[in-house]
């Protein structure tokens, strides 16, 4: 791998635990645990092949559609996650960021959100991206809302860069974006930032995502002429 183009950010959307669950005649709360397990070994591998950013989409703004048990347990995982994987973030010098919006997830998760944000604020090795009650189309105006009128005059791409929930890092953009489970759309994900990304669409679900399921999509982007439009 050391000879391959490797990128600074990797976007993932993980799709595919209810249907693994489904298939494996398992309840679908198993299929999102095991995916829980499977994001982080996914972003071990990631950092061992020196990427710098990961972005992880957890949860989309029209995910609250779901049943209220579903989004329920589900919160409790993001609790348990987070809790779980300070202690390696802080050992590795992770900085963990929130993509996404504050104001509708619970007081509780909220709290170790921007507890892990403050407490990791300093680090400059790697950064997580988690996307959590995010929507690209979102994200968008939730940034335009921040503009003022003098904001808006002659209002550059640098400029609005600032106004976005990666606002301030050094990679922003996604070099590559994976998603899994067969499906080939992007349905949003930061589609101001991955204007000129590369995509790789999987056809495991993501619990079934290995170690050299990453390898062999980077060794793929690898291969792709980026031209940035020209």
């Amino acid at each position: 791998m050391n000879s391959l183009n490797i990128p600074n950010h990797i976007a993932i959307i993980p799709d595919g635990n209810r249907r693994w669950a489904k298939e494996h005649n398992l309840p679908t709360l198993q299929g999102h645990k095991k995916g829980f397990d499977v994001a982080v070994k996914i972003g071990r591998k990631i950092r061992s092949l020196g990427v710098h950013t990961l972005t992880m989409w957890a949860f989309s703004t029209e995910n609250w559609n779901r049943t209220k048990e579903e989004v329920s347990y589900l919160m409790k995982m993001y609790e348990i996650f987070i809790e779980k994987n300070l202690k390696e973030a802080m050992r590795e010098k992770i900085r963990i960021i929130h993509l996404g919006r504050k104001d509708r997830i619970s007081k509780k998760l909220l709290w170790k959100i921007q507890d892990s944000e403050e407490k990791t604020k300093n680090f400059k090795n790697y950064i997580l991206n988690i996307a959590l009650d995010y929507g690209g189309q979102d994200e968008v105006i939730r940034g335009i809302q921040k503009l003022s009128q003098q904001d808006i005059n002659n209002l550059t791409i640098e400029q609005f860069n600032n106004f976005l929930d990666t606002a301030d890092q050094p990679y922003p953009n996604p070099d590559l974006i994976i998603r899994t489970s067969g499906e080939q759309r992007t349905s949003g994900l930061m589609i101001w930032q991955a204007a000129y990304s590369e995509y790789i669409f999987l056809q495991k679900h993501f619990p079934d995502i290995k170690d050299e399921d990453i390898e062999l999509a980077i060794e793929e982007y690898s291969k792709r002429q980026r031209r940035f439009g020209k």
